[in-house]
């Protein structure tokens, strides 16, 4: 036992030199004066190579991002939101979604206007995620100090700046920092592009290009929905109706049209200037507004499937109608109105999926003006150019192609509607909408529809189908595809043509290929042993170990039940936005000979450190170095991490005895060779055994 302890102690310290907190990237904080009394407050992060961290913007699917907080004070007032440059996109297998991340040097800037004429600070604190290829760090507060300089009394001249300020402070400022270190920080700040900038040539120029045609498109698939169509000839037919005058017919169709494009484009400035692109995040990640927008989507679906039909409120179209009747320019501008009106049930939806899309993915402020500017040309296109050229009506024939398309729509808003519904499950952790049933659902809605299409369902407004046309085959032919392509994905097939559809591969209850790769050695019917922890533990109702296993996510539960079976611990840091914790166990924990030294010989306890969700009775509550009070699990579980074993990062894995002494000769980082955790693992084990005295065997 002595020479065993000795070994021990041995280990533990080499375990705490090998150990060592990760600190990839530093912090640097400067002040530009912009005007006499205005400032802009730069924060400069420079991360080390490999690493990156997240958009404040990221699908709330996705990884953490990155937040500032700011202490308010009446020496200053912020204007806007904090802007950062054109992140990296990509999709992310891990995360079934697109993340957007930042490698390198990045600079935020938050404008502030001064109101003291004395010098102040700004204080606040920011979190973030990091990640490389091999570990993340869970976020955690870091403090940030600015120094500004007061407002001054005269105006600084046009096209002048005043000197820039220096440092402010740096995340952990040393004594007697060098003031010099704000220019470089300053320079890169200037030469770092931002959305907000307003340059055409930017990503942010483009990307604003792309959401105008995206919107364009939008405004011109109206035409083909039931609502608008047959309203084509009758708006058309008001500016033939007794004009002898050629010209002024003209002129008055233009003007239609710009009224159309008005009403659109003074809704999306409101939205713009209002609520700005933050906000309409918020819109389009929270759970309350993605519920309501699925009730919306579904209400309409029900709507053109015939149970019901959606009108605006007759007094306003009336209203409308009347005021149309007066002729003159006032008459264009109010049959613009009652289009809008009358056809909002048809464009409520493409309208509203096309706001929430793209202001979602976007950081522009006028990204919502630009979508509403777009579709209102697409929009007004066709009555404008058709009453410039009525000879065109003559071709254009209404019939029951419109039920059809109507039908057909009702479809797509069903499926499409699930998307809100399961954003809204996503974010409150209900579990209603994983992703098999997800699939199941679209599977059975698209597969109807090509019923549908193949003239073997009707509904109220239809004919008969006497005859498949070629476009209507071909139609049932994509469709039909589309749904033999999303079948395998009940077995857990990537899909990734639809996969930022979906809600995320970790929501998969029956995935084949892990089972496969689980059994293939063992040949067992299970990868876990269900049921054999203690019901009842904490935090099991919120958190879950994948792949079948079973784990306490308490520690000190956790070593009271080790005490008790007389097994070692397996302390498994984790994170539910850590990436390579997911890839550690889809790749490592599957292994046969993984999970049956798990199961069999550790008690898994899953310490998540980036669960700032759950909080803590007060008497869990611990204090860190610093002298903050930790109130959340992820926070409690990070300090652990931290503290115990100079470890700042996930995954992160530790095997410890019930009293905390570690058990191998190092701890485990992120390394996906199945083999060697296994030796490990029965390292760990066989050094437990040896501990304890022969009579407790």
């Amino acid at each position: 036992m002595k020479r065993f302890a000795l070994l021990a102690c041995g280990w533990l310290l080499a375990t705490v030199l090998s150990a060592q907190q990760l600190d990839p990237v530093k912090w640097t904080y400067t002040v530009k004066e912009t005007s006499a009394t205005e400032a802009e407050l730069l924060f400069t992060a420079k991360l080390d190579a490999g690493w990156h961290m997240y958009s404040q913007y990221t699908d709330p699917m996705g990884p953490l991002p990155v937040a500032f907080e700011f202490v308010e004070s009446g020496d200053y007032q912020r204007l806007g939101k904090v802007l950062e440059p054109k992140p990296h996109e990509e999709m992310d297998d891990v995360f079934q979604c697109v993340v957007k991340s930042f490698s390198g040097t990045v600079v935020f800037r938050q404008k502030v206007k001064r109101l003291s004429e004395r010098d102040f600070t700004v204080k606040g604190v920011l979190s973030y995620q990091l990640c490389n290829d091999g570990s993340c760090i869970a976020p955690e507060d870091h403090d940030f100090v600015f120094r500004v300089k007061g407002a001054v009394a005269e105006p600084v001249g046009a096209g002048e700046t005043r000197p820039e300020a220096a440092v402010a402070t740096e995340e952990t400022p040393p004594a007697g920092a060098d003031s010099a270190e704000a220019a470089p920080a300053a320079a890169l700040a200037e030469a770092e592009p931002t959305q907000a900038d307003g340059d055409d040539s930017t990503d942010g120029g483009q990307s604003l290009w792309s959401v105008f045609l995206l919107a364009l498109g939008g405004g011109l698939l109206t035409m083909f929905t039931p609502c608008v169509f047959p309203m084509i000839p009758m708006t058309v037919n008001f500016f033939m109706r007794g004009s002898e005058n050629r010209r002024k017919s003209r002129r008055q169709a233009w003007f239609f049209g710009l009224s159309i494009v008005m009403l659109f484009a003074v809704l999306g400035a409101i939205l713009a200037l209002v609520l700005g692109p933050e906000a309409l995040y918020t819109l389009g990640t929270h759970w309350i507004p993605n519920l309501i927008f699925f009730i919306v989507f579904f209400v309409f679906a029900l709507s053109f499937f015939g149970l019901f039909e959606i009108k605006m409120p007759e007094r306003w179209v009336n209203a409308s109608d009347e005021q149309a009747d007066k002729g003159g320019f006032l008459a264009p501008f109010f049959i613009a109105l009652t289009t809008v009106l009358v056809s909002f049930s048809c464009t409520g939806p493409i309208l509203g999926a096309a706001l929430v899309g793209l202001t979602t993915s976007s950081t522009d402020r006028w990204v919502s003006l630009v979508t509403m500017l777009g579709f209102g040309i697409g929009f007004a296109a066709p009555f404008t150019l058709l009453a410039m050229f009525p000879q065109f009506l003559k071709n254009m024939k209404s019939g029951s192609w419109l039920n059809t398309v109507k039908v057909v729509f009702a479809f797509l808003e069903l499926a499409f509607g699930l998307k809100f519904l399961q954003q809204a499950d996503l974010y409150c952790n209900w579990g209603i909408l994983d992703r098999e049933v997800y699939l199941a659902l679209w599977i059975v809605i698209f597969g109807l529809l090509g019923l549908y299409l193949l003239g073997k369902l009707r509904f109220k407004g239809d004919d008969p189908v006497e005859r498949l046309g070629t476009g209507r085959l071909m139609l049932a032919i994509v469709d039909l595809a589309f749904v033999v392509y999303m079948v395998p994905g009940l077995w857990g097939a990537p899909l990734k043509g639809i996969s930022g559809f979906l809600p995320p591969m970790e929501s998969q209850d029956f995935n084949i290929e892990r089972i496969v790769a689980g059994h293939a050695a063992a040949g067992t019917a299970a990868a876990a042993r269900p049921g054999r922890l203690p019901a009842g533990r904490k935090y099991a109702d919120k958190l879950h170990v994948p792949l079948g296993f079973e784990a306490f996510f308490d520690l000190e539960e956790a070593r009271a039940y080790a005490r008790e079976t007389g097994k070692p611990l397996f302390l498994d840091f984790t994170g539910k936005t850590c990436a390579n914790c997911r890839e550690m166990e889809h790749y490592v924990w599957v292994d046969p000979e993984v999970k049956r030294i798990l199961n069999e010989e550790y008690v898994m306890v899953s310490l998540y450190c980036d669960e700032n969700t759950i909080e803590l009775p007060e008497e869990e509550w611990v204090t860190d170095a610093k002298g903050r009070t930790l109130k959340t699990l992820g926070r409690r579980n990070l300090d652990y991490e931290k503290t115990v074993f100079d470890m700042n990062a996930q995954p992160y894995y530790v095997v410890t005895d019930a009293e905390g002494r570690v058990l191998t000769r190092e701890n485990y980082k992120y390394n996906r060779d199945a083999s060697r955790f296994a030796a490990w693992l029965r390292e760990g084990a066989s050094n437990h055994r040896a501990s304890v005295p022969k009579e407790n065997h």
